[in-house]
Protein backbone atom coordinates (compact mmCIF):
# COMPACT_ATOMS: atom_id res chain seq x y z
CA UNK A 1 0.00 0.00 0.00
CA UNK A 2 2.81 2.41 0.82
CA UNK A 3 4.51 1.55 -2.48
CA UNK A 4 1.37 2.71 -4.24
CA UNK A 5 1.40 5.81 -2.02
CA UNK A 6 4.96 6.58 -3.11
CA UNK A 7 4.00 6.18 -6.77
CA UNK A 8 1.13 8.58 -6.23
CA UNK A 9 3.42 11.10 -4.52
CA UNK A 10 5.93 10.92 -7.36
CA UNK A 11 3.19 11.48 -9.92
CA UNK A 12 1.78 14.42 -7.96
CA UNK A 13 5.20 16.05 -7.65
CA UNK A 14 5.91 15.87 -11.38
CA UNK A 15 6.35 19.13 -13.29
CA UNK A 16 7.69 20.24 -16.63
CA UNK A 17 10.29 22.64 -17.98
CA UNK A 18 13.98 23.19 -17.36
CA UNK A 19 14.84 22.01 -13.87
CA UNK A 20 17.00 23.89 -11.40
CA UNK A 21 19.36 22.27 -8.91
CA UNK A 22 19.88 23.14 -5.25
CA UNK A 23 23.39 23.56 -3.79
CA UNK A 24 23.01 20.08 -2.27
CA UNK A 25 22.12 18.35 -5.55
CA UNK A 26 25.49 16.62 -5.87
CA UNK A 27 25.08 14.99 -2.45
CA UNK A 28 21.58 13.73 -3.27
CA UNK A 29 22.83 11.97 -6.39
CA UNK A 30 25.81 10.39 -4.60
CA UNK A 31 23.50 9.18 -1.83
CA UNK A 32 21.25 7.43 -4.33
CA UNK A 33 18.43 9.94 -4.23
CA UNK A 34 15.60 9.22 -6.65
CA UNK A 35 15.34 12.64 -8.28
CA UNK A 36 11.99 13.96 -9.51
CA UNK A 37 10.78 17.29 -10.91
CA UNK A 38 9.21 19.42 -8.19
CA UNK A 39 8.29 23.11 -8.42
CA UNK A 40 10.88 23.67 -11.13
CA UNK A 41 13.69 21.90 -9.24
CA UNK A 42 15.19 18.44 -9.39
CA UNK A 43 14.56 17.10 -5.90
CA UNK A 44 14.99 13.77 -4.07
CA UNK A 45 11.72 11.97 -3.38
CA UNK A 46 13.42 8.97 -1.73
CA UNK A 47 16.91 7.54 -1.15
CA UNK A 48 17.95 4.03 -2.15
CA UNK A 49 19.10 3.20 1.38
CA UNK A 50 15.64 3.64 2.92
CA UNK A 51 12.03 2.88 2.13
CA UNK A 52 9.32 5.50 2.57
CA UNK A 53 8.33 3.92 5.90
CA UNK A 54 11.97 3.80 7.06
CA UNK A 55 12.47 7.47 6.19
CA UNK A 56 9.26 8.55 7.90
CA UNK A 57 9.96 6.59 11.08
CA UNK A 58 13.57 7.81 11.18
CA UNK A 59 12.37 11.41 11.50
CA UNK A 60 9.95 10.43 14.27
CA UNK A 61 12.78 8.77 16.23
CA UNK A 62 16.10 10.43 15.27
CA UNK A 63 17.03 13.32 12.94
CA UNK A 64 16.10 13.71 9.30
CA UNK A 65 17.85 16.10 6.90
CA UNK A 66 15.58 17.84 4.39
CA UNK A 67 16.90 19.95 1.54
CA UNK A 68 14.31 22.74 1.25
CA UNK A 69 16.53 25.09 -0.73
CA UNK A 70 13.86 25.28 -3.43
CA UNK A 71 11.78 27.48 -1.11
CA UNK A 72 11.96 31.20 -1.92
CA UNK A 73 13.64 33.46 0.64
CA UNK A 74 12.79 37.16 0.97
CA UNK A 75 14.27 40.16 2.76
CA UNK A 76 11.81 43.02 3.38
CA UNK A 77 12.92 46.25 5.02
CA UNK A 78 12.19 49.96 5.26
CA UNK A 79 10.00 52.28 7.28
CA UNK A 80 6.87 50.98 5.49
CA UNK A 81 7.82 47.29 5.76
CA UNK A 82 5.51 46.56 8.68
CA UNK A 83 2.56 48.33 7.06
CA UNK A 84 3.20 46.47 3.83
CA UNK A 85 3.29 43.04 5.48
CA UNK A 86 0.19 43.85 7.53
CA UNK A 87 -1.61 44.73 4.29
CA UNK A 88 -0.82 41.52 2.42
CA UNK A 89 -1.21 39.24 5.46
CA UNK A 90 -3.43 39.31 8.59
CA UNK A 91 -0.45 39.27 10.95
CA UNK A 92 0.05 41.80 13.76
CA UNK A 93 3.79 42.37 13.85
CA UNK A 94 3.54 44.36 17.06
CA UNK A 95 2.76 41.05 18.79
CA UNK A 96 5.87 39.34 17.38
CA UNK A 97 9.06 39.83 19.44
CA UNK A 98 12.26 40.58 17.57
CA UNK A 99 14.06 37.45 16.38
CA UNK A 100 10.80 35.50 16.34
CA UNK A 101 8.75 34.05 13.50
CA UNK A 102 5.14 33.20 12.78
CA UNK A 103 3.14 31.33 10.19
CA UNK A 104 0.92 33.58 8.09
CA UNK A 105 -0.78 33.72 4.68
CA UNK A 106 -0.57 36.04 1.69
CA UNK A 107 -4.13 37.12 0.89
CA UNK A 108 -5.87 38.26 -2.27
CA UNK A 109 -8.57 40.93 -2.26
CA UNK A 110 -11.29 38.31 -1.67
CA UNK A 111 -9.49 36.82 1.33
CA UNK A 112 -8.26 33.76 -0.55
CA UNK A 113 -4.81 32.36 0.18
CA UNK A 114 -2.19 33.16 -2.45
CA UNK A 115 0.41 31.28 -0.44
CA UNK A 116 1.31 30.41 3.13
CA UNK A 117 4.54 31.82 4.50
CA UNK A 118 6.79 32.15 7.54
CA UNK A 119 7.55 35.73 8.54
CA UNK A 120 10.49 36.49 10.85
CA UNK A 121 10.85 39.84 12.58
CA UNK A 122 14.50 40.78 13.04
CA UNK A 123 13.92 44.45 13.80
CA UNK A 124 10.93 46.79 13.62
CA UNK A 125 11.72 47.62 9.98
CA UNK A 126 13.56 44.45 8.98
CA UNK A 127 11.90 41.13 8.11
CA UNK A 128 12.74 37.77 6.57
CA UNK A 129 10.11 35.63 4.85
CA UNK A 130 10.03 32.18 3.29
CA UNK A 131 7.39 31.22 0.73
CA UNK A 132 6.63 28.06 -1.22
CA UNK A 133 8.65 26.91 -4.21
CA UNK A 134 5.64 26.13 -6.36
CA UNK A 135 4.27 29.68 -5.97
CA UNK A 136 7.46 31.56 -6.81
CA UNK A 137 6.33 33.46 -9.89
CA UNK A 138 2.87 34.42 -8.69
CA UNK A 139 4.15 35.36 -5.21
CA UNK A 140 6.79 37.70 -6.62
CA UNK A 141 4.31 39.31 -9.01
CA UNK A 142 1.74 39.69 -6.23
CA UNK A 143 4.24 41.34 -3.90
CA UNK A 144 5.51 43.58 -6.70
CA UNK A 145 1.98 44.77 -7.44
CA UNK A 146 1.18 45.39 -3.77
CA UNK A 147 4.44 47.31 -3.24
CA UNK A 148 3.26 50.04 -5.59
CA UNK A 149 1.12 51.49 -2.79
CA UNK A 150 4.12 51.91 -0.44
CA UNK A 151 7.00 54.38 -0.57
CA UNK A 152 9.75 53.00 1.63
CA UNK A 153 9.92 49.22 1.30
CA UNK A 154 12.92 47.34 -0.03
CA UNK A 155 12.09 43.81 -1.12
CA UNK A 156 14.48 41.30 -2.59
CA UNK A 157 14.52 37.54 -2.98
CA UNK A 158 17.63 35.40 -2.71
CA UNK A 159 18.77 31.83 -3.20
CA UNK A 160 20.82 29.78 -0.79
CA UNK A 161 21.00 26.49 1.03
CA UNK A 162 17.95 25.98 3.20
CA UNK A 163 18.37 22.88 5.33
CA UNK A 164 15.78 21.51 7.75
CA UNK A 165 16.93 19.18 10.54
CA UNK A 166 13.88 17.50 12.05
CA UNK A 167 13.37 14.94 14.80
CA UNK A 168 13.94 14.36 18.52
CA UNK A 169 17.73 14.15 18.01
CA UNK A 170 17.94 17.42 16.03
CA UNK A 171 19.27 19.56 18.88
CA UNK A 172 21.77 16.92 20.01
CA UNK A 173 23.12 16.69 16.45
CA UNK A 174 23.32 20.39 15.64
CA UNK A 175 24.84 21.29 19.03
CA UNK A 176 28.03 19.51 17.95
CA UNK A 177 28.67 22.30 15.41
CA UNK A 178 28.06 25.46 17.43
CA UNK A 179 28.93 27.08 20.75
CA UNK A 180 25.46 28.64 20.84
CA UNK A 181 23.33 27.04 23.57
CA UNK A 182 20.50 25.68 21.45
CA UNK A 183 18.49 24.69 24.52
CA UNK A 184 17.79 28.39 25.04
CA UNK A 185 16.23 28.84 21.60
CA UNK A 186 12.58 27.77 21.56
CA UNK A 187 10.07 27.00 18.82
CA UNK A 188 9.33 30.13 16.82
CA UNK A 189 12.58 31.84 17.80
CA UNK A 190 15.44 32.65 15.43
CA UNK A 191 19.07 33.68 15.73
CA UNK A 192 22.12 34.35 13.58
CA UNK A 193 24.81 31.90 14.69
CA UNK A 194 28.23 30.58 13.77
CA UNK A 195 28.16 27.00 12.62
CA UNK A 196 31.46 25.17 12.15
CA UNK A 197 32.95 24.81 9.61
CA UNK A 198 30.85 27.40 7.73
CA UNK A 199 32.55 30.79 7.41
CA UNK A 200 29.42 32.89 6.91
CA UNK A 201 26.86 33.56 9.63
CA UNK A 202 23.91 31.17 9.46
CA UNK A 203 20.30 32.10 10.12
CA UNK A 204 18.77 29.50 12.45
CA UNK A 205 15.05 29.14 13.08
CA UNK A 206 13.58 26.62 15.49
CA UNK A 207 10.72 25.44 13.31
CA UNK A 208 9.78 22.82 10.76
CA UNK A 209 7.12 21.00 8.78
CA UNK A 210 6.93 17.60 10.47
CA UNK A 211 5.44 18.18 13.93
CA UNK A 212 8.78 17.18 15.43
CA UNK A 213 11.32 19.43 17.11
CA UNK A 214 13.90 20.83 14.73
CA UNK A 215 15.62 23.68 12.96
CA UNK A 216 15.73 25.35 9.58
CA UNK A 217 19.12 26.74 8.57
CA UNK A 218 19.56 29.41 5.93
CA UNK A 219 23.17 28.99 4.83
CA UNK A 220 24.62 31.59 2.44
CA UNK A 221 25.58 29.94 -0.86
CA UNK A 222 25.92 32.86 -3.29
CA UNK A 223 29.55 32.11 -4.15
CA UNK A 224 31.19 28.80 -5.13
CA UNK A 225 33.11 28.77 -1.86
CA UNK A 226 29.97 29.34 0.22
CA UNK A 227 28.09 26.66 -1.70
CA UNK A 228 30.98 24.24 -1.19
CA UNK A 229 30.93 24.86 2.56
CA UNK A 230 27.19 24.22 2.72
CA UNK A 231 27.59 21.00 0.77
CA UNK A 232 30.49 19.96 3.00
CA UNK A 233 28.41 20.56 6.12
CA UNK A 234 25.57 18.43 4.77
CA UNK A 235 28.01 15.62 3.88
CA UNK A 236 29.57 15.79 7.35
CA UNK A 237 26.18 15.33 8.99
CA UNK A 238 25.43 12.30 6.84
CA UNK A 239 28.86 10.66 6.84
CA UNK A 240 30.05 11.28 10.41
CA UNK A 241 26.76 10.76 12.26
CA UNK A 242 25.00 7.97 10.34
CA UNK A 243 23.36 6.60 13.50
CA UNK A 244 21.58 9.90 14.08
CA UNK A 245 21.24 11.76 10.76
CA UNK A 246 19.90 10.59 7.42
CA UNK A 247 18.77 12.52 4.34
CA UNK A 248 15.01 12.37 3.86
CA UNK A 249 13.10 12.97 0.63
CA UNK A 250 9.83 14.56 -0.40
CA UNK A 251 7.71 11.42 0.05
CA UNK A 252 8.28 11.23 3.80
CA UNK A 253 8.10 15.02 4.12
CA UNK A 254 4.55 14.82 2.75
CA UNK A 255 3.39 11.98 5.00
CA UNK A 256 4.99 13.60 8.06
CA UNK A 257 3.27 16.95 7.52
CA UNK A 258 -0.01 15.17 6.82
CA UNK A 259 0.14 13.28 10.14
CA UNK A 260 1.01 16.60 11.82
CA UNK A 261 -2.14 18.21 10.37
CA UNK A 262 -0.19 20.79 8.40
CA UNK A 263 -1.47 22.37 5.19
CA UNK A 264 0.07 21.93 1.75
CA UNK A 265 -0.51 24.76 -0.68
CA UNK A 266 -2.55 23.74 -3.69
CA UNK A 267 -4.31 21.09 -1.61
CA UNK A 268 -5.59 22.39 1.74
CA UNK A 269 -4.93 26.02 0.74
CA UNK A 270 -5.91 27.77 -2.51
CA UNK A 271 -6.92 31.23 -3.69
CA UNK A 272 -10.55 30.18 -3.35
CA UNK A 273 -10.27 29.29 0.34
CA UNK A 274 -10.04 31.78 3.20
CA UNK A 275 -8.04 31.15 6.40
CA UNK A 276 -11.33 30.81 8.30
CA UNK A 277 -12.55 28.06 5.98
CA UNK A 278 -9.15 26.38 6.32
CA UNK A 279 -9.49 26.23 10.14
CA UNK A 280 -6.70 28.78 10.42
CA UNK A 281 -8.70 31.52 12.13
CA UNK A 282 -5.96 31.64 14.76
CA UNK A 283 -3.76 33.36 12.16
CA UNK A 284 -5.94 36.47 12.54
CA UNK A 285 -5.15 37.87 16.02
CA UNK A 286 -7.85 39.60 18.03
CA UNK A 287 -6.12 42.93 17.48
CA UNK A 288 -7.03 42.68 13.78
CA UNK A 289 -10.59 41.42 14.15
CA UNK A 290 -12.31 44.76 14.80
CA UNK A 291 -15.08 45.10 12.23
CA UNK A 292 -13.71 48.50 11.24
CA UNK A 293 -10.38 46.93 10.34
CA UNK A 294 -10.15 46.71 6.57
CA UNK A 295 -6.42 47.22 6.45
CA UNK A 296 -5.52 43.74 5.23
CA UNK A 297 -6.58 42.13 1.97
CA UNK A 298 -9.95 40.40 2.13
CA UNK A 299 -10.62 41.68 5.66
CA UNK A 300 -14.31 42.39 5.04
CA UNK A 301 -15.03 38.80 4.00
CA UNK A 302 -12.74 37.17 6.56
CA UNK A 303 -13.96 39.23 9.52
CA UNK A 304 -17.58 38.65 8.47
CA UNK A 305 -16.97 34.89 8.42
CA UNK A 306 -15.52 35.06 11.92
CA UNK A 307 -18.32 37.20 13.31
CA UNK A 308 -21.26 35.48 11.61
CA UNK A 309 -19.80 31.95 11.66
CA UNK A 310 -21.02 31.81 8.08
CA UNK A 311 -18.69 29.18 6.66
CA UNK A 312 -20.38 25.91 5.77
CA UNK A 313 -17.33 23.63 5.60
CA UNK A 314 -14.16 23.27 7.64
CA UNK A 315 -10.78 21.59 7.22
CA UNK A 316 -10.67 18.49 9.39
CA UNK A 317 -9.12 15.01 9.51
CA UNK A 318 -10.36 11.61 8.42
CA UNK A 319 -9.13 8.13 9.27
CA UNK A 320 -9.92 4.94 7.39
CA UNK A 321 -8.83 1.40 6.59
CA UNK A 322 -8.32 -0.26 3.23
CA UNK A 323 -7.41 1.78 0.12
CA UNK A 324 -6.11 5.21 1.02
CA UNK A 325 -8.23 8.30 0.28
CA UNK A 326 -6.74 10.62 -2.32
CA UNK A 327 -7.13 14.22 -3.33
CA UNK A 328 -10.52 14.84 -4.89
CA UNK A 329 -12.29 11.79 -3.45
CA UNK A 330 -15.84 12.72 -2.46
CA UNK A 331 -17.13 12.33 1.07
CA UNK A 332 -20.71 11.31 1.83
CA UNK A 333 -22.92 11.05 4.89
CA UNK A 334 -22.99 7.75 6.78
CA UNK A 335 -25.87 6.46 4.65
CA UNK A 336 -23.96 7.31 1.45
CA UNK A 337 -26.77 9.50 0.09
CA UNK A 338 -25.60 13.07 0.71
CA UNK A 339 -22.30 14.52 -0.48
CA UNK A 340 -20.76 16.50 2.41
CA UNK A 341 -17.16 17.19 1.41
CA UNK A 342 -13.98 16.18 -0.39
CA UNK A 343 -10.45 14.96 0.33
CA UNK A 344 -7.53 17.37 -0.10
CA UNK A 345 -4.64 15.05 0.90
CA UNK A 346 -4.48 11.42 1.95
CA UNK A 347 -1.90 8.73 2.69
CA UNK A 348 -1.26 5.58 4.69
CA UNK A 349 0.04 6.55 8.14
CA UNK A 350 3.38 4.91 9.01
CA UNK A 351 3.06 6.11 12.63
CA UNK A 352 -0.54 5.14 13.43
CA UNK A 353 -1.34 2.49 10.84
CA UNK A 354 -4.38 2.71 8.60
CA UNK A 355 -4.96 5.84 6.53
CA UNK A 356 -5.08 9.54 7.38
CA UNK A 357 -6.46 12.35 5.27
CA UNK A 358 -7.31 16.00 5.43
CA UNK A 359 -10.60 17.15 3.97
CA UNK A 360 -13.17 19.90 3.74
CA UNK A 361 -16.37 18.60 5.33
CA UNK A 362 -19.75 20.09 6.21
CA UNK A 363 -19.43 21.71 9.65
CA UNK A 364 -22.39 19.67 10.87
CA UNK A 365 -20.22 16.53 10.79
CA UNK A 366 -18.80 16.15 14.31
CA UNK A 367 -15.54 14.60 15.47
CA UNK A 368 -16.05 10.83 15.62
CA UNK A 369 -18.85 10.81 13.03
CA UNK A 370 -18.79 7.92 10.55
CA UNK A 371 -18.78 8.90 6.87
CA UNK A 372 -18.38 7.26 3.48
CA UNK A 373 -15.50 8.02 1.14
CA UNK A 374 -15.80 7.29 -2.56
CA UNK A 375 -12.58 5.49 -3.55
CA UNK A 376 -12.22 3.76 -6.91
CA UNK A 377 -15.94 3.78 -7.48
CA UNK A 378 -16.84 2.27 -4.10
CA UNK A 379 -18.01 3.82 -0.86
CA UNK A 380 -15.54 3.08 1.95
CA UNK A 381 -15.90 3.67 5.69
CA UNK A 382 -14.19 6.66 7.27
CA UNK A 383 -14.31 8.55 10.55
CA UNK A 384 -14.11 12.33 11.08
CA UNK A 385 -11.00 12.82 13.23
CA UNK A 386 -9.43 15.71 15.09
CA UNK A 387 -6.15 17.15 13.77
CA UNK A 388 -3.29 16.50 14.22
CA UNK A 389 -3.20 12.73 13.88
CA UNK A 390 0.18 12.59 15.66
CA UNK A 391 0.76 14.95 18.63
CA UNK A 392 3.34 17.65 17.94
CA UNK A 393 6.60 17.54 19.89
CA UNK A 394 7.72 21.13 19.40
CA UNK A 395 10.29 22.55 21.80
CA UNK A 396 8.38 25.26 23.67
CA UNK A 397 8.89 27.22 26.87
Amino acid sequence: MLTRSLQYTQKRLASTGTLLKTPLYEAHVKLGGKMVPYAGFEMPVLYESQSHIDSHNWVRSKAGLFDVSHMLQHNISGSDAQSFLEKVTPIDLNLIPENSSSLSVLLNQEGGVIDDCIITKHEKDKYYMVTNAGCREKDVQFLKDELKAFDDVQHNTFEGTLLAIQGPKAQELLQKFTNEDLSKIYFGQTKFIKLAPISATVHLARSGYTGEDGFELSIPSATPDEAAEALGFFNTLVNEYPDVAKPIGLAARDSLRLEAGMCLYGHELTEGITPVEASLTWLIPKTRRALTDSSFNGAAKILSQIKDKSTTHRRIGLTSKGPSPREGNKIYSEDGKTEIGYITSGSPSPTNGGNVAQAYIDKKAKIGSPVKIEIRGKLRDGVVTKLPFVPSRLYKQ
